[in-house]
């Protein structure tokens, strides 16, 4: 596993509905927040729970939440250990409703239509800590669900809170390319924005690999697109956005993100591609 620095002015990786909420202001197969949360919502009540209070959990209905996860990481040729069974759970029930889910805020800039289509935004993100981790697998899957899985640990109890901190979207995943992006690099790195409540005071992270950055304020390139987010998909949407700018010179050209708002298994999944404004 590779571990290294993450930053939102490329050091480094929604449709209008999520402009439209900011304006003032992995990986198929990959394990997310939202992914958890619809979980609760569908999956235990269609195993005859249906009769259970909003957020309780019955004897055993943890280990059915872990195997569920563990089924579907393995055909990404993932394991998800034992010691995942909780984070999964306080994630699927929203730690008992109490939290409610934040959007990295923003300030739109500009935006470029075409016959009422959003072919792409410019926004400006503030200055914030960011949880991230650097990982390298052996595929790109692999390195997004291996280090969201400890990004989740961080998110529930193993943070010097020793409390859950609460879900913000989108989780990103800074990621390299070559220079004429036809190829990833092996090791990406996944970010998780700290929710406003502990900008001011991160919790520490009891792994050693996650790391708490102040990601600098940034402007970016974004544009929307949905499904899902393998390898292949994700260099035809980088060369997409290449090509709509048409000026190499205006972003950064070897470092970008990937932010995913909502469940990868949804059959309309949103996702942005971010490029980095060249300083």
């Amino acid at each position: 596993m590779d571990r290294g620095g993450c930053s939102l002015s490329g050091g480094g990786g929604g449709e209008r509905q999520a402009s439209e909420r900011q304006e003032t202001g992995s990986q198929s197969g990959m394990i997310t927040l939202e992914e958890l949360e619809s979980l609760s919502e569908d999956q235990i009540l269609d195993s005859g729970n249906g009769s259970l209070e909003e957020g309780e959990i019955v004897e055993g209905e943890q280990d059915r939440l872990l195997h569920y996860w563990q089924d579907i990481a393995r055909g990404h040729r993932v394991e998800v250990p034992r010691d995942m069974a909780e984070p999964i759970q306080q994630l699927t029930t929203n730690n008992n409703g109490t939290h409610n889910r934040e959007t990295v805020p923003f300030t739109l800039i500009s935006r470029k239509e075409k016959c009422g289509d959003v072919l792409y935004e410019k926004r400006n993100y503030k200055k914030a800590y960011w949880a991230c981790i650097t990982v390298k697998e052996e595929t790109y899957e692999q390195s997004i669900c291996y280090g969201f899985m400890r990004i989740m640990r961080y998110i529930c109890q193993q943070n010097s809170l020793g409390s859950y901190l609460g879900m913000t979207l989108p989780i990103v995943t800074v990621l390299r390319t070559n220079e004429m992006h036809t190829t990833l690099s092996g090791a990406v790195t996944v970010a998780y924005y700290l929710p406003s409540q502990h900008q001011a005071q991160p919790p520490q992270p009891y792994d050693t690999g996650v790391v708490i950055e102040q990601w600098p304020a940034t402007i970016v390139y974004t544009r929307a697109f949905t499904g899902a987010t393998n390898e292949t998909i994700i260099l035809n949407e980088i060369n997409i956005l290449a090509e709509l700018l048409d000026s190499p010179e205006l972003y950064v050209t070897d470092s970008f993100i990937v932010a995913s708002y909502t469940n990868p298994a949804a059959a309309n999944r949103e996702n942005e591609m971010w490029f980095f404004k060249r300083p």
